[in-house]
């Protein structure tokens, strides 16, 4: 392995990629490190029937649009793995797998990356392993009874991997209410603790709404100009599925079916489980959500006289009667717990003063305080597609930009070195 790149892409699924792809087009020299195997995260830290949120059109890396004969599908965990593999494929990146890095820091002359094979240095490095490293669980778990199984989202497969019993889901981002779901189709007995997470419909008014806020330019905002700002990086995404087609995830249907709805989950004590009585609000706001979406694509509509159909609003299938604050797991007959609470950035073993107080690289676009260290595949980086393959290439084409621009300074001659030639001729 060289011990030398004028550029270090650390990770190896999408972001990463694309980076190398577009950095090879310029002729630039660079190495790609990734600790496990391409597009791992897609692989490991997804469920059994786990599908895309966004239609396949949108997947739409450099010089690698989906071309498979369902665009308006959503690629399942097997699909996807094998367009980022085919992606890979097409163009024969210069990836070091099961290499990871441990540290990485500058000296005077660019960056020293500590990997599990040795020291390796770099004139620039681009850090493209997201931010979602850890998984976040609450204290409260560890009150849980020791004979119920708890698993993080990420380590969730198949309601067939749990042991019999209902089964308690915590949060209701994308993650929770997709897992939900997929419990609760398989015909297990579900309590789900409700966050504040907006939601929106699959499809309205003959499209994909995804297709509307594209035609509207909500992929393409930049977050400087997002009403919340740099805020929004923080906000959850609204929970919808790809699975069987597409649809909605209606959890007051879901309630009708047997799901078991609550609060947001406070406390366990002794297994006894504390909820708050915001359930009706929750599910209220994830509802105005989804209807402001549908009055801002009515408006869209109007004002660009398009065809359309009509179609009418929804109404809720179901309102909760009353609050349930706490409830016995054992009485419940609950033997598993799903934590959906997400994940948080871990950036401990990057040496390097960018970070504010809260541990998130300070940058523009991806480009930080530090020449030469740039960050690819952020939630919100630059737009609501950064995080996504909708959005990654506008990334990785800016960053690449700025990595030939420093390239060419660093590589050409000094003045010393021209006044030697000088003299020589």
């Amino acid at each position: 392995m060289r011990q030398h790149h004028a550029v270090a892409i650390v990770g190896g699924g999408q972001a990463g990629l694309s980076m190398s792809f577009l950095l090879g087009a310029r002729g630039i020299d660079h190495v790609i490190f990734e600790k496990e195997r391409i597009a791992h995260a897609w692989r490991a830290a997804r469920w059994d029937t786990f599908c895309l949120v966004t239609p396949n059109w949108q997947c739409t890396l450099p010089n690698f649009p989906y071309a498979g004969d369902d665009p308006d599908g959503f690629m399942k965990k097997d699909e996807i793995v094998a367009y980022i593999e085919a992606f890979a494929a097409s163009f024969d990146p210069p990836i070091e797998e099961g290499v990871a890095v441990a540290s990485l820091a500058r000296d005077e002359r660019g960056f020293v990356l500590e990997t599990s094979r040795g020291r390796v240095t770099a004139e620039q490095v681009v850090v493209a392993v997201g931010g979602y490293h850890a998984t976040t669980l609450p204290r409260m778990a560890e009150r849980v009874p020791r004979d119920v199984l708890q698993v993080h989202s990420s380590q969730y497969k198949s309601a067939q991997a749990l042991p019999p019993g209902d089964v308690l889901v915590v949060g209701t981002g994308q993650s929770g209410a997709q897992i939900a779901e997929d419990l609760h189709l398989a015909g297990r007995r579900v309590h789900l603790a409700v966050g504040s997470a907006p939601r929106t419909a699959r499809f309205y008014r003959g499209r994909d709404v995804v297709a509307w806020l594209h035609d509207l330019g909500y992929y393409n905002m930049p977050v400087h100009e997002h009403p919340l700002r740099e805020r929004v990086r923080a906000k959850a995404n609204h929970y919808v599925t790809g699975r069987d087609g597409g649809r909605d995830i209606d959890l007051r249907k879901f309630s009708r079916e047997g799901m078991a709805l609550y609060g947001r989950l406070l406390d366990v004590d002794r297994g006894a489980l504390h909820f708050a009585g915001d359930l009706a609000a929750n599910l209220d706001s994830a509802d105005a959500v989804a209807e402001s979406i549908k009055t801002t694509i009515d408006k869209h509509i109007e004002k660009n006289a398009i065809e359309a159909p009509s179609e009418p609003r929804y109404t809720p299938v179901w309102v909760p009667r009353e609050t349930v604050g706490s409830l016995d797991m054992r009485a419940a007959g609950i033997t598993s717990v799903i934590w959906c609470m997400g994940y948080h950035a871990d950036y401990r073993w990057i040496d390097v003063p960018i970070f504010d107080g809260k541990g998130y690289p300070s940058h523009e676009r991806g480009v930080t305080t530090a020449p030469g260290l740039y960050f690819l595949g952020l939630p919100w980086q630059y737009t609501w597609g950064s995080g996504r393959f909708s959005g990654v290439t506008r990334d990785a084409e800016h960053l690449a930009t700025c990595i030939g621009a420093r390239h060419d300074t660093t590589h050409f001659p000094n003045s010393a070195v021209l006044n030697e030639l000088a003299l020589g001729s």
